[in-house]
């Protein structure tokens, strides 16, 4: 439906953003891989995904086309929602769910929330030659602030985890003050 929206950045939140273009105002839910590369920005594209569904219309916002091809096929897959498609790539980049599905490694799967054992072997099974993604692609690095540790909480609870659950994982982690808002919510999701 909508290959991708360009626009200023009015709203950004490590789960969530508002796009305006050409004076409408779009929310899109985002993952943790786009929301690090598109923090500092102003303007941006993002490539995008539309559900539609009985209740809502929902858009997911891309940094990148490989992010939103890698959702698009984990949405192909049973067992396997948005939600716990956007977990996955916040806590995965494309390359890296590439490497585990080559070295058919399940275990790095199992331990993101809401992904058992059998899910894990149907993503291997499903995604085997499938996915394929840029080599050269960089990841940008998130950067601290005096509220990292609420914007990870805000995330989380965005991505469907309760807060006492989210907030009991974010104080588990150690040094978790010189963790980026990504860092830090990646890694409360493999606390959880």
């Amino acid at each position: 439906m909508y290959a991708y929206l360009e626009g200023d950045l009015t709203y950004k939140s490590p789960s969530l953003l508002y796009l305006q273009a050409n004076g409408v105002g779009y929310e899109l839910n985002i993952t943790l891989q786009t929301y690090g590369k598109i923090q500092d920005l102003e303007k941006c594209r993002l490539y995008t995904h539309v559900q539609i569904r009985e209740d809502a219309w929902v858009l997911y916002g891309f940094a990148d086309e490989a992010e939103r091809t890698t959702f698009r096929l984990l949405l192909g897959i049973s067992g396997v929602g948005a939600a716990t498609a956007r977990i996955i790539l916040s806590s995965l980049t494309p390359a890296e769910l590439e490497r585990i599905i080559a070295t058919d490694d399940g275990r790095s799967l199992e331990k993101i929330k809401g992904i058992g054992a059998k899910t894990a072997q149907r993503i291997l099974l499903e995604l085997k030659g499938k996915l394929v993604v840029d080599k050269n692609t960089t990841q940008n690095q998130g950067f601290t602030h005096n509220t990292t540790e609420e914007d990870a909480l805000f995330a989380l609870v965005n991505l469907g985890i309760n807060r006492a659950v989210a907030d009991s994982a974010i104080k588990k982690i150690k040094d978790s003050s010189s963790l980026s808002v990504e860092d830090l919510i990646k890694q409360a999701l493999r606390v959880l």
